[in-house]
């Protein structure tokens, strides 16, 4: 694995000495877990992000929405 340096909040350093009362085997893989989540909060932003810019440009383009529909009505069953 890559080491790498972090400077941190005297807050953030209590918590993170307390990573085996959170079930973690060391301060390392505490740290790695809350980075993982933070990207995934990110990934699923940009994602909700999208859909809403999707679904404004389909709510605004009426041949799309005929298209879906046609599509969508022939859909097996």
């Amino acid at each position: 694995m890559i080491q790498t340096k972090v400077s941190i909040t005297v807050k953030q350093q209590e918590f993170i000495n307390n990573y085996k009362s959170y079930g973690f085997k060391n301060k390392s893989s505490m740290f790695r877990r809350a980075l993982d989540l933070l990207i995934a909060e990110y990934k699923k932003k940009q994602l909700e992000k999208s859909a809403k810019l999707y679904a404004e440009i389909y709510s605004k383009d009426n041949e799309l929405q005929v298209l879906t529909n046609s599509a969508v009505g022939e859909w097996p069953e």
